[in-house]
């Protein structure tokens, strides 16, 4: 008997993500139904983004599980409706995407790109940057994207540490965990990386007393959630000289509103949420092996924690 797979998401996907479904799955040797409407008592699985629609899972009595298109699940992940497994998107695109755009962050901000291409006023000044081993390079959130972005940073030389909630170990990183450990991480943090996922517990981690840990003049990089930052307490770090820059790809309104005060600041670089996103020809892939564990009774991969919300 086929499973029936509910794909919820922007209806402009569906033409792009439904002969990667059906290839991946009959790859998979799983004999599947795929469509953007069923009868909710008839529905397998979810493939799902938040921009959907679907909010009410209490109809789908046959659900085993939903897979999320997105890596984020703070939309859905306190859903009382939802009571079937969870699965958040994981995979080697995103992950590559995303390590490609802190690292070329990290290295723009290490040999002061900005300052280069800025100049103008004929001022020879030459003023070779540090090699990366002596540059310090913090990471807070040591999860995929996190730990990929820290073992690409530590390939180049740099010198890395992360942070997470618990205890990890990666080649070539100083990993630290609980609050101590944040003290330190930040207390090193010349540049520093936020990773994290956005839940009640990492809500404003960088704020007024985290900021003040950081290294005077520390440059700050966000493509992980908005919510992470205190946005009055970064302002005032700029202000005061103890954060010389942030480059900020996610925000806590998006669209950023233009009479954000972040626009028109000199010590801001905005980019409009594109650190990474996911690719549909891997995300596909993802969600078929998932589909296919289900059916074989196997664990799903990447499954949320609805407790931590991650």
């Amino acid at each position: 008997m086929p499973v029936n797979v509910l794909f919820s998401a922007r209806p402009a996907l569906w033409p792009v993500y439904e002969p990667l479904l059906t290839r991946y799955l009959a790859e998979a040797g799983v004999e599947a139904r795929l469509g953007t409407e069923f009868d909710p008592d008839q529905v397998d699985y979810v493939v799902y983004a938040p921009n959907g629609g679907l909010l009410d899972f209490s109809p789908f009595t046959r659900l085993k599980a939903v897979l999320s298109l997105w890596a984020g699940v703070e939309k859905i992940a306190d859903n009382d409706t939802l009571t079937v497994p969870l699965v958040r998107m994981v995979d080697h695109g995103l992950t590559q995407g995303m390590t490609e755009w802190v690292v070329g962050h990290v290295l723009r901000y290490h040999l002061g790109m900005d300052r280069h291409i800025t100049i103008q006023d004929g001022v020879w000044a030459p003023d070779a940057p540090p090699l990366a081993q002596e540059r310090k390079v913090c990471i807070l959130g040591l999860g995929a994207l996190g730990e990929a972005a820290a073992r690409a940073l530590a390939s180049l030389n740099f010198t890395v540490t992360g942070w997470s909630r618990t205890a990890k170990d990666i080649p070539g990183v100083t990993c630290l965990h609980g609050p101590d450990g944040l003290r330190e991480a930040l207390s090193r943090a010349e540049i520093l990386v936020l990773l994290l996922p956005d839940t009640a517990a990492t809500e404003n981690a960088l704020n007024a007393d985290t900021l003040a840990l950081l290294p005077k003049g520390a440059r700050i990089i966000n493509p992980g959630r908005g919510p992470l930052i205190d946005d009055d307490a970064l302002l005032d770090a700029f202000n005061a000289g103890q954060v010389g820059h942030a480059t900020l790809d996610v925000f806590r309104v998006e669209p950023l509103p233009p009479d954000h005060p972040y626009w028109a600041h000199p010590n801001v670089t905005v980019t409009p949420h594109i650190a990474s996103e996911t690719r549909p020809a891997t995300a596909a892939q993802v969600i078929c092996e998932n589909i296919r564990r289900g059916e074989a009774g196997e664990p799903f991969v990447h499954l949320v924690d609805r407790a931590l919300g991650y």
